[in-house]
């Protein structure tokens, strides 16, 4: 199963990446392509504890549910997500943002033996391998929306 973990799965999101353009138009959703960005971006803050967004009580922190979404289901388009994590859509910052991403990425890769994560805002505790896993399809899910 493809992680933030693996070496190649980050090489090739950094290549898709480069395939992204301030001007790319979104095939689903009400991102741009630099808030779709910084959105990625902040949801990769959050298993470093640079970003908290506070704790929602919803059925799928639990299992069987946790463990479908994580690994099992695909994303569905168009799911509202947490205010804190739209804040930042202006083209402007297009290149910040593209800059931030490999430096998360290498930041996230650094820890990737440690046992400690933050909780999800959504599905609670989490372990090394969701992280990794949950990282991976979430950036995966919004460099299709872009077709990158």
């Amino acid at each position: 199963m493809a992680s933030l973990w693996q070496e190649d799965r980050r090489h090739e999101l950094i290549t898709r990446l480069e395939r992204l353009t301030p001007e790319s138009p979104a095939r689903w959703g009400k991102f741009n392509a630099t808030g779709m960005l910084a959105h990625v971006n902040d949801g990769l803050r959050m298993p470093l504890g640079e970003l908290t967004p506070p704790a929602r009580k919803v059925p799928i922190r639990f299992f069987p549910l946790k463990q479908l979404i994580i690994y099992v289901l695909p994303f569905p388009k168009g799911v509202p997500t947490a205010p804190m994590l739209l804040a930042r859509c202006d083209m402007a910052v297009f290149r910040d943002e593209v800059q931030a991403f490999s430096q998360i990425l290498e930041r996230l890769a650094a820890r990737a033996g440690a046992t400690s994560w933050p909780p999800h805002p959504a599905f609670g505790a989490m372990s090394t391998r969701a992280w990794g896993v949950l990282g991976y399809r979430h950036v995966d899910h919004h460099f299709t929306q872009f077709g990158v």
